[in-house]
């Protein structure tokens, strides 16, 4: 899969890229929400992991955003938060993730979790059909 990976800080980043491309993807990094949105014009992605508190335009209002637009509407986010998944929702914006993940993030779980959202996993695919 093609993943956008936003997020503000280096460590954070490097962590989710080895993650990712161990696992066979290939991966961009947008450092925030308006980073993201002008490399979102630029290519197709099939998932996108967001954090959730960075500057300029957080993870909510990117998230925002990306699900008015039917163009991007479709494509899955997982969200990460240092807030507690609880406190999220509360947010109207919470129905726009299809996942939550608290960082910092288990490794482990993170792969079984991404897992669920390979275009070969059938739970995606019936998330797709019900959407």
């Amino acid at each position: 899969m093609k993943i956008l990976v936003v997020e503000d800080k280096k460590v954070v980043q490097e962590k989710l890229q080895a993650v990712l491309t161990s696992q066979g993807h290939s991966v961009d990094i947008a450092i925030n929400g308006l980073d993201a949105l002008a490399k979102v014009q630029k290519a197709d992605y099939q998932l996108y992991i967001i954090d959730h508190l960075m500057p300029l335009m957080n993870g909510i209002q990117l998230t925002k955003n990306l699900k008015n637009n039917p163009v991007y509407t479709d494509i899955p986010v997982i969200f990460m938060t240092t807030q507690g998944t609880h406190t999220l929702k509360a947010f109207p914006e919470f129905e726009f993730f299809h996942a939550v993940i608290d960082k910092p993030i288990d490794e482990q779980h993170f792969i079984e979790m991404l897992a669920e959202f390979s275009p070969a996993s059938s739970e995606y695919q019936t998330l797709q059909l019900n959407a």
